[in-house]
């Protein structure tokens, strides 16, 4: 299968001198669903952001190997606020990462109505942001990011300040997308059993300055996820690691 993100010994310095991570190697497979979790700073975030070119990495490369289209956007990124804007409606936030491609208005009609089916949401487009809940505005959230149709979808803590109830719904609808559309996705969430739940493979980031210290493959189906023996046991395995990765990192071991 292609690798569709590939970094090179990448380091990233906030200071010039310091790295925030560094000989970080990394490779995505197109269609995978990969999570990240990690010890507090160790960069997760900006990992994201270095990959999706908003920071200049210090060392090292990225690489992300897509297909040249002009009508799409190669990488498209969700955050952990919608970020949505109020002065606009439901169906022009989508539109808002559409600006600049070179697309025709029937297209966007047809990409404004395509992804709010897809999160189901069909009925929104001519709502205004303060009218949705807030499962609801980080679904928009997420169709905006598929309007642009990117082959990768860069995810930092998309539902970590919604209820559990709504978070879970989410987790299964964002499922759903993923299978529906065969996107690569890299999530990154502080929560282990959203992260198991959710990838094919859990990446861990642990030491000063950080780097990727184990790789966890998740192989149980996905129907017998979230409350089987062998769903737990990964979860633990993944929090174990994570334990002794917060451990080593205090410690500077």
């Amino acid at each position: 299968m292609a690798t569709v993100i590939h970094t090179t010994d990448l380091a990233v310095s906030f200071d010039g001198e310091t790295p925030v991570f560094e000989g970080l190697n990394l490779a995505i497979e197109k269609g995978e669903f990969v999570t990240l979790v990690g010890v507090s700073g160790a960069g997760k975030s900006t990992l994201l952001r270095v990959i999706a070119d908003l920071i200049p990495a210090f060392r090292g490369s990225v690489t992300v190997d897509t297909p040249d289209d002009p009508g799409k956007r190669p990488i498209a990124m969700v955050f952990q606020a919608a970020n949505l804007m109020p002065w606009r409606r439901v169906k022009d936030n989508i539109t808002l990462g559409l600006e600049g491609i070179q697309v025709t208005d029937a297209v966007k009609r047809e990409r404004v109505a395509w992804t709010l089916k897809l999160v189901g949401l069909d009925e929104m487009a001519e709502r205004w942001p303060y009218q949705l809940s807030g499962g609801q505005r980080q679904r928009i959230g997420i169709a905006r990011a598929l309007a642009v149709d990117p082959d990768i979808l860069l995810m930092d803590e998309p539902f970590g300040a919604l209820d559990a109830i709504t978070r879970t719904a989410l987790q299964d609808e964002l499922l759903r997308i993923w299978q529906e559309t065969g996107k690569s996705v890299l999530f990154v969430t502080h929560d282990i059993e959203e992260a198991v739940y959710l990838g094919d493979r859990v990446l861990l980031l642990g030491d000063s300055p950080a780097r990727i210290v184990e790789t966890y493959t998740v192989g149980i189906d996905r129907t017998e996820r979230r409350e089987s023996e062998a769903f737990l046991r990964q979860v633990e395995r993944v929090r174990a690691g994570l334990q002794a990765a917060i451990e080593t990192t205090s410690t500077g071991a």
